[in-house]
């Protein structure tokens, strides 16, 4: 099985190339923390990512959705971030790294493919109820998932701004041996 991880800051484009890759059939692993966000907004929690504990439960949710994914179909399996984009959101926000966020990061060496697909910014972001951050902060976050990444022995492979289809092109040569 091949677990490829792709990143980036928030507004980068990667979630539509992963819309677009699960709808030509492949399996993608949703992202955690966008989830867990709109559930409690829903419930009248604005700022979930605010509270303490918000990277232990995106850490949680990441492996039960990592776990599951080992019966999912395919030789390849996309994830819409890893524990190490937790670290770095954790890093960015300043909130503690607890046991269950330590111990993912410890389980999961060795586990997805030792390249991660960072997605560029595209140049200006879209705010959204989920999405509140400026393009200058973007960049410094973009870079603190870099150093994440970097930190635990991953190469980071830069996808460049470009429309989608020629973004998801890049992504499936991936496990052909490019970008």
């Amino acid at each position: 099985m091949h677990r490829f991880v792709l990143t980036g800051a928030p507004g980068a484009g990667k979630t539509t190339v992963l819309r677009l890759l699960a709808e030509a059939g492949h399996t993608v692993i949703a992202e955690a923390a966008t989830d867990l966000i709109e559930t409690a907004q829903a419930a009248g929690d604005d700022t979930p990512w605010e509270r303490p504990d918000f990277t232990e439960q995106v850490a949680s949710l990441q492996r039960a959705r990592q776990t599951a994914a080992d019966a999912l179909p395919g030789p390849v399996q996309w994830f819409d971030r890893s524990p190490v984009c937790t670290l770095a959101l954790a890093r960015f926000t300043g909130a503690p790294v607890g046991p269950v966020l330590s111990a993912e990061l410890d389980r999961i060496q060795g586990l997805y493919e030792p390249r991660v697909l960072l997605f560029d910014l595209l140049g200006s972001i879209t705010a959204t109820p989920v999405r509140r951050i400026g393009l200058a902060q973007a960049r410094r976050f973009e870079q603190v998932h870099i150093e994440a990444y970097t930190e635990y022995g991953y190469t980071v492979v830069r996808v460049p701004a470009a429309a989608p289809a020629d973004r998801t092109r890049l992504t499936l040569d991936l496990p052909k041996g490019t970008p």
